[in-house]
């Protein structure tokens, strides 16, 4: 009895609409309610796209490669499919866009389906779930089907971790980078940074610069990770991560220090014309030297 009710609280789309949807498409499996319901051939002129598929971005790629193996063994596995309410007699797909466009390209006449008879709701909210268990999708994209479930749906984390087999944790981390500021989240969803990067730059007070600062310095996960707790209050530093300075560099660093007898640094900006040049003396003796010096 516990069980039942454990299941009706997730929601029609975490528990019973999750059954029919066997999300990975190259797989042969079949759905986890096949015993209970069989696939329907129907003219592929007769299915249509749900216009409000939450996914708008299909890789070309993927569809090439999807593409190329339904040429060779056809759609494995069925679309999930409704009666259309824009076309009568056609269908309007639930799950399975990719296979369908695939589909097409490959010149396929007939398509397997298999016919739900869900809402609007439970359309949207299934073409969500599929979306988060694709493994192609970036961080944001996925971390915004956690959101929408949670703000349509009224599903917690917890429920949405146990259905979807995913760790709390997991969801959270993803939930937090909805904080960061739209031009960081294109970063991460155009793979400028990593979802570790944007991690990092969370609890940042300069999230942006920081950001730009990791892209045009190619950071790692770690220096990011070092350059946000670094970083004061509303100021960026300038002077912290720096490149390794060149060969040439070192070089005259190395002989200015010899004929000056004191230690020298050079800080030339990159592509640029100027720069620093620093000496360093360690008593009142050694600067009146270099004073004598430089004024000769």
């Amino acid at each position: 009895m516990a069980k039942k009710t454990e299941r009706k609280s997730l929601g029609r789309g975490l528990s019973a609409l999750l059954a029919d949807v066997n999300l990975d498409e190259g797989s042969s499996a079949q759905p986890a309610n096949a015993s209970r319901s069989s696939d329907t051939e129907v003219p592929i002129e007769k299915v249509f796209a749900n216009p409000n598929q939450p996914r708008r971005t299909f890789v070309e790629k993927d569809l090439e490669d999807l593409t190329a193996s339904i040429a060779e063994k056809g759609v494995i596995q069925p679309l999930i499919v409704r009666p259309d309410p824009n076309n009568q007699g056609g269908y309007q797909i639930v799950a399975g866009e990719r296979r369908w466009r695939s589909a097409q390209r490959a010149k396929l006449h007939s398509i397997p389906v298999l016919i739900r008879e869900l809402t609007d709701t439970e359309v949207l909210e299934l073409a969500i779930i599929e979306n988060i268990q694709r493994s192609d999708l970036n961080a944001v994209e996925e971390a915004m089907g956690y959101r929408q479930l949670m703000d349509k749906f009224g599903h917690t984390q917890e429920k949405m971790a146990e259905a979807l087999g995913k760790s709390r944790s997991h969801i959270a981390n993803l939930l937090r980078l909805l904080k960061l500021p739209t031009e960081v989240q294109n970063y991460l969803q155009n793979g400028d940074i990593s979802a570790g990067h944007a991690r990092a730059l969370v609890p940042a007070n300069e999230p942006v610069m920081l950001a730009r600062e990791i892209i045009s310095k190619g950071l790692s996960v770690r220096q990011a990770e070092a350059l946000a707790k670094a970083e004061k209050p509303g100021v960026i530093q300038k002077r912290r991560l720096k490149p390794a300075k060149d060969a040439d560099t070192r070089a005259i660093e190395s002989d200015l220090a010899a004929h000056l007898g004191a230690k020298v640094n050079i800080d030339h900006k990159a592509g640029g014309q100027s720069g620093e040049l620093r000496i360093k003396y360690t008593d009142l003796e050694q600067l009146d030297g270099l004073c004598q010096l430089l004024s000769q």
